[in-house]
């Protein structure tokens, strides 16, 4: 009889052992979710912040060709020359 109080103390040791081991896996899963989910939104906003910094970079790399540099000529001259399309066809839209 004392065998079977024995292993059954040794059983509920074990148990105790094992739910303390799952109370800490999911604390530890929790504090990783957060953290991941912090890391999901650092990554958002800078995706849209390069996003953001790459339209100011067209408008500076095209303002700078119309102040008379040599670099990126040929493409600010196409974009104004499509500007200067899409407003003519806005013009004989109105004259119709």
């Amino acid at each position: 009889m004392s065998e079977i109080v024995e292993i059954i103390d040794t059983l509920e040791s074990r148990l105790r052992k094992l739910l303390e081991k799952i109370d800490h896996l999911e604390q530890t899963s929790v504090q990783l979710n957060r953290e991941l989910q912090n890391a999901t939104n650092t990554i958002q906003q800078q995706s849209n912040e390069i996003d953001e910094l790459k339209k100011k970079y067209e408008t500076l790399r095209v303002a700078n060709s119309l102040l008379g540099s040599e670099e990126n000529k040929r493409d600010t001259k196409l974009k104004i020359n499509a500007l200067i399309r899409e407003i003519d066809y806005c013009i004989a839209q109105l004259a119709d």
